[in-house]
């Protein structure tokens, strides 16, 4: 630690995650595993989401906040020489409230006053206050909002004809679909020997893109020419395409089964092409519309954009949030902050030349009980809503 430079005629009041009170407290229900903190750490006395694997926490999500992170002896001083740490490591276990008082860093804009409203910033867990129904600007820009729909698409199942030797797949011929990383295979006979149920593909190590080719396997076996059928599916977007589609996406259409979504890019990339998806089904050529919606943005007036940050228009639906960016998917959307194309939640159609407002933070249910400049530490209290 290094020589003090400054005497304090009074102690501080607290420190950021500390409790400020007695009152009764809560946490959240965890499952078993759970919670611990995500690949970017977590950061202690800033509010938190749960990550949609239900046991990693971020400082950054969508909406309410899940908690608050106390400092319960919970981060850890990782940087070399460092005097103090306030983040907890990827991995290491959280504790998060739903419930309680405690002291929080005004990292806003304008000072705290008693009975403000706590509002979290989406994109890392920061505290900052203001009236109920102010949340904090993060840009103003114009743009237009379009679904994700090809007009004329298709899904097949993976079948294609190949042999194995060890752990490489030699694929000759494709009947329907594609080979992709992460499907597991099956086929084979008596006469041909048959493929192990655990023989999962790893990766592509020569040809084309999902088709005839060279492929590395999780198992090694001995297979000659047979046919042979991959888990999941094949997407092939076509027609009059808008939006964007994308990994992770649920897929919609008349035939299509309820709940398939797209895993990977095969020659698709974000628009017309071709996409593996997770379930293993026959869809005739028809309209087929993936989760969501795209944001186009022309021109950018102030700020920045970010993922999870609400944005409104005279006719975006309530409640509408970013839910992916250029960093999330680079090869399908454009947008970094300024001009370009982002993913929105939910599904829906604004007119281009609207008007947009993007909202750095989400209004809690939590209340301030005392005042504070900026920078200053502030009581916060209330229950944070739960989601259900």
């Amino acid at each position: 630690m290094g020589f003090p430079t400054q005497v304090n005629t009074l102690a501080a009041p607290g420190i950021a995650g500390d409790f400020c009170d007695n009152n009764p407290r809560s946490t959240v229900d965890a499952d078993a595993g759970a919670f611990v903190a995500g690949s970017s750490g977590v950061t202690i006395g800033n509010f938190a989401w749960i990550n949609p694997d239900g046991v990693t926490i971020s400082n950054t999500g969508a909406g309410i906040p899940d908690g608050f992170v106390d400092r319960r002896q919970q981060g850890l001083i990782t940087t070399f020489l460092a005097d103090n740490g306030m983040t907890i490591p990827a991995g290491y276990p959280v504790i998060l409230h739903n419930g309680g008082g405690f002291f929080a860093k005004n990292q806003g804009t304008n000072a705290a006053v008693r009975k403000n409203k706590v509002y979290a910033n989406n994109a890392t867990g920061a505290v900052s206050f203001g009236a109920t129904g102010s949340a904090p600007t993060g840009a103003s820009a114009t743009g237009g909002i379009t679904v994700n729909a090809g007009s004329t698409s298709t899904i097949v199942p993976n079948v294609v004809t190949g042999s194995i030797t060890g752990n490489v797949l030699t694929v000759t011929a494709i009947t329907t679909g594609a080979i992709a990383p992460g499907q597991f295979l099956s086929g084979g006979s008596s006469g041909t020997g048959y493929v192990d149920s655990a023989t999962q593909v790893l990766s592509q190590l020569t040809g084309t893109t999902g088709g005839v080719g060279t492929y590395q396997l999780s198992v090694s076996g001995a297979v000659t020419s047979t046919t042979i059928t991959a888990t999941g599916g094949m997407l092939t977007v076509g027609g009059s395409v808008t939006g964007t589609f994308v990994p992770g996406q649920t897929l919609t259409g008349s035939t299509v089964v309820t709940g398939t979504t797209i895993t990977q890019f095969i020659s698709g990339t974000g628009g017309a092409g071709t996409y593996a998806v997770d379930t293993s089904q026959t869809v005739t050529t028809t309209a087929i519309t993936a989760s969501g919606a795209t944001l186009t943005i022309s021109a950018v007036g102030s700020g920045a954009l970010s993922v999870n940050a609400v944005i409104s228009g005279s006719t975006v639906t309530a409640g509408t949030y970013i839910s992916a960016g250029n960093a999330n998917f680079p090869i399908a959307l454009t947008g970094n902050g300024g001009t370009g194309t982002y993913l929105v939640t939910p599904s829906q159609t604004v007119s281009p030349g609207t008007a947009i407002t993007v909202y750095s933070a989400t209004e809690t249910t939590c209340y301030a009980n005392s005042s504070g400049n900026v920078g200053e530490v502030v009581k916060i209290g209330h229950t944070l809503n739960t989601p259900t």
